[in-house]
């Protein structure tokens, strides 16, 4: 595995470089692996490695590039709006020569048009964006405070907001509630690989049964 630098387009024009985990041999087979988003990327973060280690070793390249704004980058984040994290995963795909797409939860809403996809257990928009409301009123309640879903998403739209330690922009929730899957792909359910989905644990969390189950699923997917 090694981590790497890519040049990512910036918004309005300009190049940022960004960090990547790769495991990339020049072979004929090369994925592009888009992480879920937000809190779920956290807690799925090890996971996603570990099927890249596995296909590795199956003699298939790996690339897991940083969304703008997350992790590492130095893009700020309240500034971006979706549309930008697509434009970054269109680029890295480009870039990496990827002929196929891996996409996770969240991350199926990113996928790059004009490349073979497969969406791992995909997340519509609406409900990510519920879930981290939520988390945020129950922490609020926690400390004694009162907050609803919906002022808070009346406050998101006007203002932007903060969820899951991730400052969101007002255009960036408001594009962002409306985001679908827009490019068709082979979907693998969370009953293909068996067990309840990591990204519903507490805390972050690993499963080399779930790690074997999607990689031996990809790798069909890819020969």
């Amino acid at each position: 595995m090694i981590p790497l630098t890519w040049s990512c387009p910036l918004p309005g024009g300009g190049l940022a470089q960004e960090y990547a985990l790769t495991f990339d041999h020049g072979r004929a087979r090369r994925l592009l692996v888009i992480p879920a988003l937000f809190d779920e990327a956290n807690r799925l973060r090890r996971f996603t490695v570990e099927v890249m280690r596995r296909l590795d070793q199956a003699g298939i390249d790996t690339l897991l590039p940083d969304l703008p704004g997350t992790n590492e980058s130095l893009q700020p984040l309240h500034l971006l709006e979706p549309q930008d994290w697509a434009d970054a995963m269109a680029a890295a795909a480009r870039l990496f020569e990827a002929t196929h797409v891996l996409a996770i939860r969240g991350g199926c809403l990113l996928t790059p048009p004009g490349v073979p996809a497969l969406h791992y257990a995909p997340a519509k928009a609406p409900a990510i964006l519920r879930q981290m409301l939520r988390a945020r009123t129950l922490a609020a309640r926690e400390a004694g405070r009162e907050e609803t879903r919906e002022g808070l998403m009346t406050l998101a739209l006007a203002e932007g907001i903060e969820l899951a330690g991730y400052r969101l922009g007002a255009e960036f929730v408001r594009q962002f509630e409306a985001l679908t899957v827009a490019n068709k792909a082979i979907e693998i359910a969370q009953d293909t690989i068996g067990g309840s989905g990591l990204w519903l644990r507490a805390e972050p969390g690993d499963s080399a049964v779930q790690a074997d189950a999607l990689a031996a699923v990809v790798m069909v997917a890819l020969a």
